[in-house]
């Protein structure tokens, strides 16, 4: 399996691209805040077809180049329902003017072909089974995607902004919800093997053995004391 990730953009948002081998088809998963360039640079590089985009969520770092690589490959995309709103209204997501010049120029808005996602839905897409989970609490629609264990391939979670390495993902935001986002930990994140490798949408890889082992949110959700979890840091993200 080919999985192709670069941080793009003012918040260096991760994008991924998966595909069986180079040479073959391929999904991308949160093409964010000027992340077109390094899709297409990616794509060369591995000689990958797109077939889907599949967002996480629908903050502006992880959606705001879903419009143009659509576009440029005719490919649908795919969100869950309750952040649909953000992709052609992005401003609602963060309550406050976040400075177009940091930004620069945005196409904001659907796709031609936008689908959305269901809790427990399984894609099968490029040759590849992606099994989708509902998990709330940095926003309302946010989703993981997994990919079962092959052979000698451990099994894939792309966590979006749930789950960090030695974190988890902001709750102050409107959507954000810090009991779901530990609710969501409990019923996602815990039953997942420890060898499963864990890639988010900000910094760097990481396994849900280390983290359930280091990450103190997801030590305090495993032992119960949620309620009495720290607020999360700030992080790059929205």
């Amino acid at each position: 399996m080919l999985i192709a990730g670069f941080p793009a953009g003012a918040w260096g948002t991760n994008c991924y691209l998966v595909a069986p081998a180079a040479g073959e088809e391929c999904v991308i998963i949160d093409p964010g805040h000027q992340a077109a360039q390094g899709v297409e640079e990616t794509l060369a590089k591995h000689r990958l077809k797109p077939v889907a985009v599949v967002l996480t969520h629908g903050h502006l770092d992880h959606v705001a180049s879903v419009v143009p690589v659509c576009g440029a490959h005719d490919v649908p995309a795919w969100i869950h329902p309750a952040d649909r709103y953000m992709m052609s209204d992005p401003a609602k997501a963060f309550g406050r003017s976040i400075g177009l010049p940091l930004l620069g120029e945005l196409t904001v808005g659907e796709p031609d072909d936008l689908k959305e996602l269901t809790d427990g839905a399984r894609l099968e897409l490029a040759g590849l089974e992606f099994s989708v989970a509902h998990a709330p609490g940095h926003t309302k629609g946010s989703v993981t995607f997994r990919l079962p264990e092959r052979a000698d391939i451990p099994s894939v979670f792309f966590s979006g902004d749930l789950l960090f390495a030695g974190s988890i993902g902001r709750t102050d935001l409107p959507g954000g919800d810090h009991a779901e986002i530990l609710e969501s930990l409990a019923r996602v994140v815990l039953p997942l093997d420890d060898s499963t490798v864990v890639l988010s949408g900000h910094g760097p890889q990481t396994s849900i053995g280390r983290e359930r082992a280091t990450n103190p949110f997801l030590r305090q959700v495993a032992d119960g004391l949620g309620d009495g979890a720290p607020a999360p840091a700030p992080r790059r993200g929205m």
